[in-house]
């Protein structure tokens, strides 16, 4: 779109779409897994309903990967300044009903302070779909396996994954979660090894799509209803 067709897209509809995403390690997929899958479900989502989707938000919070190459992490005083002028820009536009479709644990900070931003600023409404943990998504996800994690197969869609690379075939102990608060960086890295929280590296693709449908479908409620 240009500057011309928003102008008019707003005289009719203010709702828009922006993905939030983090490039962090994702064992053996690629490090924009948290970017690839929010904007490619937010396009999707977004596209039968004609609203705008913004261009995905790369970097998120991650200091406890910051071990790993690769990882790019916000200071969370920065990222909240950076959702900060995101809204205010689209509220200036003209924007009204935003939807933040989110990709990363890590960015939670940005819905806590949509929170905080829709009370100085009347009249606007901010919501958070947290792709991984809708109910329906996660029910999905439980007729095929149990254990999904980080890393794991649950994040391992056919955009996600890197060309060439070879995944184990051996399902990997879950890591105990207690101990990522109280690890630095280096030493996390350590007693994670290559980054899988836990479960087998990859599934049928086939299951993998039924559960994206089911995503698909939830993202695009949440963009139709529950604005009043």
């Amino acid at each position: 779109m240009n500057w011309m067709q928003v102008e008019e897209y707003l005289k009719n509809d203010d709702r828009a779409v922006v993905p939030l995403g983090s490039t962090e390690q994702h064992a053996y997929l690629s490090l924009m897994v948290d970017a690839l899958i929010p904007e490619k479900l937010a396009k999707e989502a977004a596209e039968p309903l004609g609203i705008p989707v913004f261009p995905v938000i790369p970097f998120g919070v991650s200091p406890y990967f910051t071990g790993f190459p690769g990882t790019v992490s916000l200071r969370v005083e920065t990222y909240v300044s950076l959702i900060r002028d995101v809204l205010d820009s689209l509220s200036r536009a003209g924007f009204r009903r935003i939807v933040f479709v989110n990709g990363h644990g890590g960015n939670a900070p940005a819905a806590a302070f949509a929170a905080e931003w829709m009370a100085d600023n009347g009249g606007h409404k901010v919501k958070t779909f947290n792709w991984w943990v809708d109910p329906k998504t996660v029910e999905k996800m439980k007729e095929f396996d149990e254990v999904g994690s980080h890393a794991s197969w649950m994040e391992n869609f056919p955009w996600t994954r890197l060309e060439g690379v070879v995944l184990p075939t051996e399902a990997k102990p879950v890591f105990d979660y207690a101990r990522k608060a109280v690890l630095d960086p280096a030493s996390f890295r350590e007693a994670l090894g290559d980054g899988n929280y836990g479960g087998v590296y990859q599934r049928p693709d086939e299951e993998m799509m039924a559960i994206w449908e089911v995503t698909v479908g939830e993202a695009r409620a949440v963009l139709e209803g529950g604005w009043d």
